[in-house]
């Protein structure tokens, strides 16, 4: 993620409209399982989303598809963005 624009903002700032939609858009998968997680996501957390959700997001869409897969249903892995603290509170927000 380019993080440029939001150098000036903290984690607990509310993610801009802009941004929201770039996001979604950067989110789109080639799995479908993947897709309807994310989407339920949005569905439900979008008005409140932060910048710091929004930072986990991006590194999460750094995985690829399977890997994403495996964590989004709490399979074992071995993929180190899942175990930031940062990813995990989110992560937690999606498996809710």
């Amino acid at each position: 993620m380019d993080d440029k624009p939001f150098d000036a903002l903290s984690d607990a700032d509310a993610l801009p409209a802009a941004a929201l939609s770039k996001l979604r858009w950067r989110c789109r998968r080639g799995l479908l399982e993947n897709d309807l997680f994310i989407e339920r996501f949005f569905n439900r957390h979008a008005p409140d989303m932060t910048v710091g959700h929004a930072r986990s997001m991006y590194a999460l869409m750094e995985l690829a598809d399977n890997d994403l897969l495996d964590v989004f249903l709490g399979r074992p892995h071995t993929q180190a963005v899942a175990q930031q603290e940062e990813v995990k509170a989110l992560l937690c927000l999606m498996q809710a």
